[in-house]
Parts: structure tokens; C-alpha cells; sequence
């Protein structure tokens, strides 16, 4: 292992990896990294699939991100797992994406709990399957006083929707004469939201190539770090993380400042 990174073991590390790891400052390794996971749906038409199987194969790389933030020491991961506007999508691939969730869910939970992981979900679940919910919520419950990687899951999640879900709330409260308009600061406005107990996102990680943000976590990125990677989803690995952290580090973050 590089200097710096000799108590952290990962397992089968190419040169190619150690190299970029060895420009890694182990103690700068942002703190929450945000993932919009895209190109599942091209990577299978590529090999003349159905869409659906791009989403089966993307699992592996959810578990190489997830394996190694719980490695190098991030300590917040969030992954765009399904939108309020997926619900848009054929009916069949959003079938296929409720079952595969559920499925999911139920075989990595016990693997997740034994590695002291804190899953979380961030979103609208009540409009989720039955079926689907109970396994989201038994898997949240399961884990949750798991003090190790905390995974987010933003499923049936839209930035906009979050704020005016915040926003009502401050209203109501408003109303019922709880709080005045002074008291309506950033504070009490994230603590609405559904990442209330989570610090913003440093560096968010975009494959797929595209250069936008797609309606995710709004108000959390006024000042997170984007990277964007041409590369689709079901191939992303351990190298292309490393990489994204690597580059992050090489910013000039400030803030607005100078």
C-alpha cells in the first residue's frame, strides 16, 4: 500500500490503483459522496439488451463503490436510486426496477448490518409498492444503529419535491404560531429535510457523461465538487472512484471566497 494507506486493506489493488491512490491524502478523503449512477439503460443497449439488464448489472458496481468508501474512510455515501420522475418510465422496466430493489435489498441487508453499515432512505416511500416498502423499511430498521459507512438510498426522491416538502413545513408551523419569520434560518430549514442528519455532499460523482444534475439534493450542493465520467455506471470500479477523489483534492475549494 501507499504510504499513508498502510492499514487500509484492499483487496486485489492493481498498480494502476496504487498509483492513484499514493496521490490520495488519506485525511482530506471527502467526508459524503454523492453518486448519480446513469447510463445503466445504454450500457445494455450497447449489447443489443433490454434496459432492465443494465439495472441487474449496475448491482456490481454499486458494491464496488460501496465497498470501498467503506474502505478509505468516507463516511456518507448517497446513491440516486430511483426518482420521482422514474415513475415516467415504461411501465415494465419500473416493474422490473421495484422488483430488483426489493430483491436487492433483501440479499445485500445481512452482508450490509455484519459490516456495521447505516442505511438510509431518502425519499417519498409511502408511494412504493407494498411490497417494496416493507423490504425498504425493515432493511432501514435493520441497520439502524450501525455506527459505521452511512449508505443512502434517494428512492422515489426529487430535489424540488423535497423542498417544498421542507417549505409546507415551515409554513404549518408557522401557522399553528410555532415559529416566526426570524426563526426560519438554513438550520431550520435542513432540518426538514430529508438529509437532516447528514453534513452536504463534497464531491458528487456522475457517470454517463451527461452535465447536469437531474433533480438531486437541490439545496445540499450549493458548493459540492461535480465529476462527471463518460464512463456508464455498470462499468464504474475502484480505479475511476480513487481517480474522482484524486481529482477532487486537486481543487481550489472557496467557498465563494477567494
Amino acid at each position: 500500500m501507499p504510504p499513508g494507506w498502510e492499514s487500509v486493506t484492499l483487496p486485489g489493488l492493481t498498480a494502476e490503483e496504487a498509483a492513484v491512490l499514493s496521490g490520495i491524502e488519506r485525511a482530506r478523503v471527502p467526508a459524503h459522496i454523492a453518486c448519480i449512477m446513469d447510463g445503466n439503460g445504454r450500457w445494455a443497449r450497447k449489447r443489443a439488451r433490454e434496459r432492465v439488464f443494465g439495472h441487474h448489472i449496475a448491482r456490481d458496481a454499486v458494491r464496488k463503490v460501496v465497498d470501498t468508501c467503506h474502505r478509505i474512510g468516507v463516511r456518507y455515501l448517497t446513491l440516486y436510486t430511483f426518482s420521482s420522475e422514474n415513475w415516467r418510465r415504461p411501465k415494465a422496466e419500473v416493474f422490473a426496477l421495484m422488483q430488483l430493489l426489493k430483491d436487492t435489498l433483501a440479499r445485500e441487508k445481512t452482508e450490509l448490518h455484519s459490516s456495521n453499515v447505516r442505511l438510509r432512505i431518502l425519499g417519498d416511500v409511502t408511494e412504493l409498492p407494498d411490497r417494496v416498502r416493507r423490504e425498504v423499511e425493515d432493511s432501514e430498521t435493520m441497520m439502524r444503529q450501525n455506527t459505521g459507512l452511512n449508505l443512502s438510498l434517494a428512492i422515489n426522491y426529487g430535489g424540488r419535491q423535497e423542498i417544498l416538502r421542507a417549505t409546507r413545513a415551515l409554513v404549518a408551523r408557522a401557522a399553528a404560531g410555532q415559529l416566526t419569520p426570524e426563526a426560519v434560518t438554513e438550520a431550520a430549514f435542513n432540518a426538514e429535510l430529508y438529509t437532516a442528519e447528514l453534513p452536504d455532499p463534497e464531491l458528487l460523482i456522475r457517470t454517463g457523461g451527461e452535465q447536469r444534475v437531474s433533480n438531486f439534493l437541490l439545496w445540499q450542493m450549493a458548493y459540492t465538487e461535480l465529476w462527471v465520467s463518460p464512463v456508464l455506471w455498470p462499468d464504474m470500479n475502484r480505479l475511476l472512484l480513487l481517480q474522482a477523489i484524486r481529482d477532487y483534492q486537486e481543487r481550489d475549494r472557496r467557498f465563494g471566497g477567494l
